[in-house]
């Protein structure tokens, strides 16, 4: 087996730069809309894990191969989502809802 066979599945193409812009403004609104509430310190390690063990995450820069976001702010969200069906992180309750 060659070096490069061996490392392809290293590789994660990110989104467009477009859609990267998209995902992280609609989460960011999101996330203020909701008065900047933060994951406790256990779901955020639980996120990141979940995030570590992904196939579409770029390890390299740590960011979402599915849509481009920086994980150490996005998993830190808690009106944030996982992009991949089915999400990889557990439903956070914002003030009694979703």
């Amino acid at each position: 087996m060659k070096e490069n066979d061996k490392n392809k599945n290293l590789y994660v193409e990110a989104p467009s730069l477009f859609q990267m812009l998209k995902s992280f403004t609609k989460e960011a609104a999101n996330f203020i809309k909701a008065g900047n509430p933060i994951v406790t310190k256990e779901d955020y390690a639980e996120r990141l894990d979940a995030c570590t063990s992904c196939e579409h995450v770029q390890k390299k820069h740590m960011k979402c191969g599915l849509c481009g976001c920086m994980l150490q702010f996005k998993a830190k969200m808690q009106t944030a989502d996982c992009p991949d069906k089915p999400s990889r992180w557990k439903e956070q309750v914002l003030d009694g809802k979703r």
